[in-house]
């Protein structure tokens, strides 16, 4: 019966060995900043036929796989609304179509060089300029810089040459040996089934997905509406693919649709987590299908192809981003990030093989290329910081500190410094602003505000912002270290002036009392306060019953951090903590004792607490 059981039931070694390797792999790399996507690829090399040989077909890992870069287009859609999209119409069909042009022509020229025959130096070069979808957008993903201009940029480039891998098929198909005295009229009813997709999945989304979607969450089952947001993407997925288009171009295409929908955000929330398992799996099974046995035969002219491809196909990156009036740093970053191929270079080679176009070693050798020069991106990013200029903030409309004279000094002009600056300019006290952020400064001259720029973290900063005559100082700078090192600066250098903080935390209120803040006031804790006395008010509670309820918790906080001033600890006071813990094990059917409950939290509770 086992050994029954045993020969008919899942494999399930190769499952876990596959999330093993990205448990274990991708912390490790993003803590050593090699980033996710070269711990998947090592990975999967690891584990691939070429090393310890755990998967043996990689291949069909790899068509799988390739579902997590469908459902990332996706969500990617999802993001993009239609009045979005057709906003960037000029990047994508402009910036997109010219450099895919341009470094299609300039890597043809280098296979050419190469020694290829020119069809196949076409194919290899036009495969290589497709870049990687999904190392790109992981990257800017993990960046938060998807909604950057910059970001926004490469995703027009990315979206382009998405829908190019459907011209370069039907070119790959007319220089093979497949084409015939009819191809011309089967390329137009390729052409008119691709249009007659797109168009259905349009209508479809406009007519039908929206009452679908509607009508099942009446239904309350958050299953059917997982099994309903697969069922569009995949179904979007294969729509397009029976057409000749990018599967991922068609679940793009249905997260666009579905951007302005009510349910996009559910939508979201049920793909996200095959989302990424899958993207994962993607990069394992890259890592796996790199043959280090064709690396080793042919690895003279795969090296060459590598540097060759990566270095041309970056200049012309970067050479278009200049033209078109991108700045160093931006056009740079470009074409480091956008300089590899990409997985529908597997496809394009795969059609040029079947076409005969290609043998199926130039498929390989092309193909190890194309995997090597992935492998290669997050080291090429991460020497990029080494390279790239610092970037300088531009003085245009911004005064330098110097000789200020007013009785209160803001240090840091954020949405903190702003609302503290309101009352006393309600009262006419003389008030001198500094921040190092020029936009911020540009930002605020706007509204009537005179900021000048300054780093308060420096000395001869804060004497020319008239620390030495201020009677109070204001220290609103969003940044932790830098509070506390000014606290300090002030502390040494002005002791006859007040000095009141901005505190991010209560362990930071700690440390600006020690650096010898007079007052400190942690940026959430009255908003919070007042939004917790809101809610009881509306659970029935009187406004007077919430104010004393509040007074009561601003005194215990009081208590508690004057008790970690004087203990040094974070635990101190503890017992004046109000907790929930005894409520949740009462409604557990736990009993609790009398003598567990702290007294002032009965005390507490007895505030209106009847409620």
């Amino acid at each position: 019966m086992v050994t029954e059981a045993a020969g008919h039931g899942v494999d399930l070694i190769p499952i876990v060995v596959l999330l093993a390797a990205g448990v274990f792999a991708v912390p490790l790399f993003k803590r050593i900043g090699l980033g996710s996507v070269l711990g998947y690829l090592a990975a999967g090399l690891l584990l691939g036929p070429s090393v310890l040989g755990v998967i043996h077909e990689p291949e069909a890992v790899l068509s799988a796989a390739e579902l997590g870069v469908v459902l990332f287009l996706f969500i990617i859609g999802l993001e993009m609304e239609p009045t979005r999209l057709w906003a960037l119409r000029k990047q994508i069909f402009g910036l997109g179509v010219a450099q895919v042009l341009v470094c299609g022509a300039l890597l043809t020229g280098v296979g050419i060089l190469l020694g290829f025959a020119p069809a196949v130096a076409f194919v290899a070069g036009m495969g290589f300029v497709l870049t990687s979808t999904a190392i790109v957008m992981q990257i800017l993903g993990e960046r938060g810089e998807l909604a950057t201009d910059s970001g926004q940029k490469m995703v027009s480039v990315l979206l382009l040459e998405d829908l190019a891998i459907v011209p370069l098929l039907a070119i790959v198909a007319l220089l093979g040996h497949s084409g015939g005295s009819d191809s011309f009229g089967t390329r137009l009813v390729s052409i008119a089934i691709a249009l007659g997709a797109v168009l259905l999945l349009i209508f479809l989304g406009r007519r039908i997905m929206n009452p679908l979607f509607a009508a099942l969450a009446s239904t309350k089952q958050r299953e059917v509406m997982t099994a309903a947001a697969l069922l569009v993407v995949l179904g979007a997925a294969l729509l397009f693919q029976l057409s000749g288009l990018s599967m991922a171009m068609g679940a793009f295409l249905a997260g666009v649709l579905l951007s302005t929908s009510t349910f996009r955000h559910q939508l979201e929330a049920d793909v996200e987590p095959f989302r990424g398992i899958l993207l994962g799996l993607f990069f394992l099974a890259v890592g796996m299908s790199l043959d280090l046995r064709i690396v080793a035969d042919n690895w003279a002219i795969i090296a060459l192809s590598v540097a060759c491809y990566m270095l041309v196909k970056g200049i012309g990156i970067y050479a278009i981003a200049r033209l078109l009036r991108s700045s160093h740093g931006e056009a740079l970053e470009r074409a480091v990030l956008m300089s590899q191929g990409g997985e529908f270079a597997f496809v394009l080679y795969t059609t040029a093989t079947a076409a005969g176009i290609i043998d199926a070693p130039t498929n390989s050798i092309f193909t190890a290329t194309v995997v090597i020069s992935m492998v290669l991106t997050p080291f090429a990013i991460a020497g990029l910081r080494f390279v790239t200029p610092k970037t300088t903030q531009s003085m245009d409309g911004v005064d330098r500190v110097s000789n200020l004279r007013g009785r209160v000094l803001i240090i840091g002009f954020g949405r903190f410094g702003q609302i503290a600056s309101q009352p006393l300019l309600a009262m006419h006290h003389s008030v001198s602003i500094i921040d190092n952020d020029t936009d911020m400064i540009r930002a605020a001259s706007q509204i009537g505000f005179k900021v000048y720029y300054g780093d308060g973290t420096r000395l001869d900063i804060l004497h020319a912002a008239g620390a030495d005559n201020a009677e109070i100082i204001l220290i609103c700078v969003n940044d932790k270290a830098s509070a506390t090192r000014i606290a300090e600066l002030v502390r040494d250098e002005f002791p006859l002036a007040k000095v009141m903080a901005r505190a991010f935390d209560r362990g930071h209120a700690i440390e600006l009392v020690k650096a010898g803040v007079e007052y400190q006031q942690r940026e959430l804790f009255e908003s919070s306060l007042i939004l917790g006395g809101k809610a009881i008010t509306l659970l029935g509670a009187s406004q007077e019953e919430a104010d004393q309820v509040v007074a009561g918790v601003r005194e215990r906080d009081s208590q508690r951090f004057e008790l970690q001033m004087v203990g040094g600890a974070q635990m101190a006071g503890r017992h004046l903590l109000l907790s929930n813990a005894v409520d949740q094990a009462r409604e557990s059917g736990v009993a609790v004792r009398e003598e567990d409950i702290d007294e002032d939290a009965k005390e507490a509770s007895s505030v209106g607490g009847a409620r």
